[in-house]
């Protein structure tokens, strides 16, 4: 028994990535679920998810039952998650209860009908397939022609009694018509159910996102509040547990190269090993190279590397190594070097995420670069984006992997970008890249501005980039206010020391 659970009230994992997290061990085991959401916010997928994910783990036979589209529909549309319809109907472990309509017939009121006929077909295939999950899609469309709400609460407490009777986990989809109004169309159904999940799919800014919510669970335990999911081809319905993480990462002193000798004296013997490390600065201020040398450094120790960048493709990465006398070509074609490229447009914020997590865990490096996050700003809100960073830190950190990631400043002189007001608590170090004016010639300067756990040089340095790379010099004498993007000339007596 889940240890959330109330005595007698287990949970059954529904085996929904991200899910089972949120609702602290699945759904309550012989009970009914309500899934409410507005048209395109994923029920039927969640529903049918709920049953795949049943026969795939468990090996548990379940029941769909479709009052809207018709099997064929659904073999069709649950077939692009790669789920063997055909297969589990041959063997008995997935049944479909079809009472979608026939569109060749004509509509006719309800009046007194009664859902006995009904309940008796679901409960001839819960007993001939032996199936312990079931899925309703959905209540609406089943209650559609019932003009009379007593009777629509009359009839969902009949078929919750008797799934309830039949010790099936039972998950019932209903429409909504507004993300934040009432639960449901006729206002009854989340009071029948024992548990409501709320799916939603917000129009932000011109970008969609979409969130789930558990409303209710009766007699047990969950995370409060709403967290972002997304759909992808190859998995389903994929939830990400921001609050649910814990902060149980362990630390390491163990330090690793920057891949600039420099700037690992400035640090202090070079950066942790499970640090993330972000660097920000304005457009061409030396970002990618230094998100190059942090690769090329733990390429030379022998570690594995691997590239996300969002603002060029691979040949331009290729290049631009090789500009700076990287070669990316060798370690890439030993299994060493992964270099993966998207426009930050072509996919949601959350499906970026998972499948970066997902490329992480199937390649394993021992380090990871992200060039830049102010590009995947662009397709989120504030929220979303603040979320993505937090769920990539602490994966990342989980897996104790050196992370660099970049970010652009607003303008060229430098000061305070959107990106890293959002994620500078959430990183264990800074490094900024400022463009400084004396006398009438653009200088670039660096600075480490945090590192935590450790002592750091505080010191504004100058540096140059040629074709062996980065070279950082001396501190700058007779400026101030490098960092704000407002550069000073102060005589030399007046500097602080």
């Amino acid at each position: 028994m889940s240890a959330d659970a109330l005595p007698g009230i287990d949970k059954l994992a529904t085996g929904i990535p991200g899910f089972d997290a949120i609702a602290r061990g699945g759904l309550p085991e012989g009970r009914t679920t309500l899934v409410a959401g507005t048209p395109g916010s994923a029920k039927t997928v969640f529903a049918g998810q709920f049953l795949a994910a049943g026969i795939q783990r468990d090996d548990t036979p379940g029941v769909f039952v479709t009052c809207e589209e018709a099997p064929a529909d659904l073999r069709r549309n649950f077939g692009a998650f790669g789920w063997s319809m055909a297969d589990w109907e041959a063997d008995g472990r997935w049944t479909f209860v079809d009472v979608s309509p026939d569109p060749d017939e004509e509509t006719v009121e309800a009046g007194s009908y009664d859902l006995g006929a009904l309940v008796a077909r679901i409960e001839h295939a819960v007993e001939r397939s032996g199936a312990r999950r079931l899925a309703i899609d959905s209540l609406g469309a089943m209650f559609s022609r019932f003009p009379d709400t007593r009777q629509v609460r009359r009839d969902l407490f009949r078929i919750a009694s008797r799934l309830k009777a039949l010790g099936v986990t039972a998950v019932m989809t209903a429409e909504r018509e507004t993300e934040y109004g009432p639960v449901a169309r006729h206002g009854v159904e989340e009071f029948v159910a024992d548990n409501v999940v709320i799916l939603r799919n917000i129009l932000e800014n011109e970008t969609r996102r979409r969130t789930l919510e558990i409303l209710k669970f009766r007699g047990t335990q969950h995370q409060k509040g709403e967290y972002p999911f997304t759909i992808l081809p190859e998995g389903g319905l994929i939830a990400i547990p921001l609050s649910a993480m814990e902060l149980t990462q362990h630390s390491t002193d163990v330090r690793t190269t920057s891949g600039n000798d420099e700037l690992d004296r400035m640090c202090g013997g070079g950066f942790y090993r499970d640090s993330i490390v972000l660097v920000s600065g304005a457009t061409g201020t030396g970002k990618t190279l230094m998100a190059t040398e942090f690769t090329a450094g733990g390429l030379a120790a022998g570690e594995r590397c691997m590239l996300f960048a969002f603002e060029e493709s691979r040949e331009q990465l290729m290049r631009n190594a090789r500009g700076w006398n990287v070669d990316y070509a060798p370690a890439e074609g030993a299994g060493n070097l992964a270099i993966r490229c998207d426009y930050p447009e072509a996919a949601g914020l959350e499906d970026h995420l998972v499948r970066i997590k997902q490329e992480i865990d199937r390649f394993r490096p021992d380090r990871v670069a992200l060039d830049s996050l102010t590009a995947l700003e662009r397709v989120a809100s504030p929220r979303g984006f603040r979320e993505f960073v937090i769920s990539l830190t602490s994966f990342i950190k989980e897996r104790q992997i050196a992370g660099l990631f970049t970010a652009s400043t607003p303008s060229l002189m430098g000061g305070a970008s959107v990106t890293e007001a959002h994620i500078s608590t959430l990183t264990d170090s800074i490094i900024v890249l400022r463009y400084v004016e004396m006398r009438g010639r653009v200088h670039r300067g660096l600075a480490v501005l945090k590192m935590r756990g450790a002592g750091h040089d505080a010191g504004i340095r100058c540096f140059n980039i040629d074709d062996r790379g980065m070279h950082i010099g001396q501190r700058f004498s007779g400026v101030e206010g490098i960092l704000e993007g407002h550069p000073v000339h102060v005589q030399q007596g007046d500097e602080d020391t």
